[in-house]
């Protein structure tokens, strides 16, 4: 792996706040990620399913994690099995994980080999009250029915063991994924400091007539020499008009004189991702207007980060509704709202959000939870808790001026005040025109 040795403490850890929350005789079963299947006999890159990745630290196919913390022999409360390999195997794929190595890793004494999971699992089922199944209920997932390895051995065990009880083991998962360790919080925060080393060499970059698929491969190069596995999602890198579609990802346009460029771009490290939005002038130099747009939107993402987001508030319900009404105000002081419509709105508290007219100019969230996925799941509750890392991103989009403005960081939650793990990436407009004169 590209990232260093994971303390096998998160993964132990991890799995001990599980196995207090089955209670009883319970027996649950998570699988690694399929390898994705492009066409012909070709494959892309294998990522992991972060549900095992969370509980095991392996980062390899056909790896699957049993868990039963009642059996009253401490070798079977936690099996792990991984694949066994070949000399034919590491001649075409190279080293595959040992039995020590998933030990060490892992921090699990009882490694086994794949091949050997259905006898095991017979063996204990037949002596489990509940088995706890995994299935990704992210709720903006499209993945279709039976589409993972925990789907097709959910469907599959259903059918053989139809007279069990059965648990849904995702909302577990939710609520213990959603607040994040010292180990998952380093991890997060290398993932920021490499994204930050791109983004300080865009500044050296971008220039008038630079392509914006050029911007991309500068950031790729960035990413991978400091241990990054590359982009933790698909980059979006738009010029001029192109930043007012929200997941614009062609990156094919040249970048203009006295364009602004959005740049939605981060690394991941370690399997834990991170998440920016800068917005910069071409040139740079920022126009007046286009001053005037950033600092509004700067300032928001300040209020948000200061005041707004505090451990327990509702994302939907409160928050978002409270930066919908600062949106608001900066939309008035920028000459885009009239204070009228926008008063007359207010009054009608049943109104909803998307009817609004701030809504032509920001029309998505402002945060969401970060981790091992870049939309990281959270509880149904839907709050923000304590050390709960989340991102921040206002934004104010003007397709008829040819521009938009969205700014983005990632924060961990705290009380008592949040920690920004992107302070040290140039934001203030101010920094950002000086670094790239300094360059120019």
């Amino acid at each position: 792996m590209k990232y260093d040795e994971i303390p096998s403490d998160l993964f132990t850890n991890n799995r001990s706040r599980l196995a207090a929350a089955l209670s009883g005789k319970a027996l649950a079963v998570v699988h690694s990620a399929d390898i994705p299947w492009r066409c012909a006999d070709g494959s892309m890159p294998f990522l992991q399913n972060s549900d095992l990745f969370y509980l095991s630290g392996i980062d390899q196919e056909e790896t699957i994690l049993l868990l039963m913390p009642g059996h009253p022999d401490p070798a079977l409360r936690e099996i792990l099995f991984v694949r066994e390999t070949s000399e034919l195997i590491a001649i075409w794929e190279g080293h595959k994980v040992t039995i020590e190595e998933a030990q060490k890793i892992s921090g699990i004494g009882t490694v086994k080999w794949s091949s050997e999971f259905d006898a095991v699992f017979r063996r204990l089922v037949r002596e489990a009250e509940t088995v706890w199944l995994n299935h990704n209920e992210h709720g903006r997932s499209s993945a279709p029915v039976n589409f993972s390895l925990d789907d097709r051995f959910r469907r599959l065990c259903q059918e053989r063991h139809p007279d069990l009880r059965y648990e849904r083991l995702a909302p577990v998962l939710h609520r213990l994924r959603a607040e994040k360790s010292d180990h998952e919080i380093a991890l997060v925060q290398r993932a920021c400091d490499i994204t930050a080393k791109g983004f300080e060499r865009l500044l050296r970059f971008v220039k008038p007539g630079v392509m914006e698929y050029e911007i991309e491969a500068e950031l790729l190069h960035e990413f991978v020499r400091h241990g990054s596995r590359g982009f933790a999602y698909q980059p979006i890198i738009a010029s001029g008009k192109n930043a007012c579609v929200l997941h614009y990802i062609v990156n094919d346009q040249p970048c203009r004189d006295g364009d602004l460029l959005l740049l939605d771009v981060a690394a991941e490290y370690g399997n834990y991702n991170s998440d920016l939005t800068r917005t910069i002038p071409v040139n740079g130099k920022y126009t007046p207007r286009q001053r005037a747009v950033y600092d509004a939107v700067h300032r928001i993402l300040r209020l948000c980060i200061d005041e707004l987001i505090v451990p327990g508030k509702h994302l939907k319900d409160v928050y978002h509704k409270e930066v919908a009404r600062a949106t608001e105000d900066e939309l008035i002081a920028l000459g885009l709202l009239d204070p009228q419509v926008v008063a007359e709105e207010r009054a009608q508290e049943d109104l909803p959000e998307e009817k609004r007219a701030y809504r032509k100019y920001f029309m998505h969230g402002v945060s969401h939870s970060l981790g091992l996925d870049v939309h990281d799941v959270t509880p149904a509750e839907n709050v923000f808790v304590e050390n709960m890392i989340v991102t921040v991103e206002p934004g104010i989009y003007l397709p008829e001026e040819g521009f938009g403005v969205r700014l983005e960081n990632d924060i961990v939650v705290k009380t008592g005040g949040n920690i920004d793990l992107m302070a040290h990436i140039p934001i203030d407009a101010d920094e950002i025109e000086a670094m790239m004169a300094a360059t120019a």
